[in-house]
């Protein structure tokens, strides 16, 4: 994320936990907005035609609380998610810095540190993006997040607790690439801050639109992930959503190229001003504990 020295894992872990829970905690209603938009199929169930529209539909039919059904697992996701996102740049960026004998971070260094810390970050969230999905679905039957994985495991099998990986590489290397990649820029373009409340603008403005910029590019991958995801195996039949890029193509040529990005704009506004607080915390966290390491040498 910058030329200064990385600190230990621990603490880039930390700062990544507290960043991710503290985006979720303001940002998850928009989350499941975008699902719901993302699962529906035109001329099958109940239609939204705007995210206000889901917005009301769903604090209208089901009640406000169902704005955060599913929170469970994305909590318990987004400490290892978003720690493993900002750790794994910082140190792919050390690693591929020192492989490449580049004293400083780069445009295109940047890009390749965001996609490689992506596919790393995909590994840790599968489950948990497979468990949100289920339960944020308007037709879900399940109790909760428990009955979810017992009812996948004891139907489907363990290891389709793992559906939608390779759909998830897709999802997160381009988001990742797009949002660190696009702060690198900004943040060059922007005035240098000259103190605490500077930065922590820069950083609001860079992240925003390194979030806004991971999710134009992501949101195809996303829309098919949701639909791979949410999908029910059953033995000997192959399910209409199965592999990412034919799946892409399933829904252009089904519903048109709209379809892509169904759910974007609540996705948008979660990500583009998320991707700031993300940023503003996990530096404002960097910053406490640069000071507490610093002051123990």
């Amino acid at each position: 994320m910058s030329d200064q020295k990385p600190l230990p894992f621990i603490y880039q872990f930390a700062s990544g936990a507290i960043a991710g829970v503290s985006e979720i905690l303001v940002m998850y209603p928009l989350d499941v907005v975008k699902t719901r938009m993302q699962l529906q199929v035109k001329g099958t169930g109940e239609q939204y035609s705007s995210m206000v529209d889901c917005l009301q539909k769903i604090v209208r039919n089901e009640g406000f609380s169902r704005l955060y059904r599913g929170i469970s697992a994305p909590i318990l996701m987004e400490a290892p998610k978003r720690a493993v996102k900002f750790a794994a740049n910082d140190e792919w960026g050390k690693f591929y810095r020192n492989a490449f004998g580049m004293p400083k971070m780069t445009q295109s260094l940047s890009i390749l540190t965001g996609a490689t810390a992506g596919a790393t970050e995909s590994f840790v969230v599968v489950p948990f993006e497979l468990v949100k999905i289920r339960l944020q679905d308007k037709s879900s039957k399940y109790t909760g997040m428990a009955d979810v994985v017992k009812t996948i495991v004891r139907q489907e099998g363990p290891l389709a607790l793992y559906n939608g990986l390779e759909a998830t590489l897709w999802r997160h290397i381009t988001w990742n690439s797009g949002y660190f990649g696009v702060i690198f820029q900004v943040r060059q373009l922007l005035p240098k801050a000259t103190d605490k409340r500077g930065q922590m603008i820069n950083d609001l403005i860079a992240g925003s639109i390194g979030g806004t910029a991971g999710t134009v590019l992501n949101t195809p991958f996303d829309v098919v992930k949701s639909r791979i995801q949410n999908t029910t195996r059953v033995p000997g039949v192959v399910p209409k959503y199965n592999w990412t890029l034919p799946s892409v193509f399933t829904v252009f040529r089904e519903e048109g190229f709209g379809a892509l990005y169904k759910g974007f704009m609540p996705k948008v506004l979660r990500l583009g001003p998320g991707g700031g607080i993300l940023l503003v915390v996990f530096t404002a966290c960097m910053d406490f504990f640069r000071g507490i390491h610093d002051g123990k040498k």
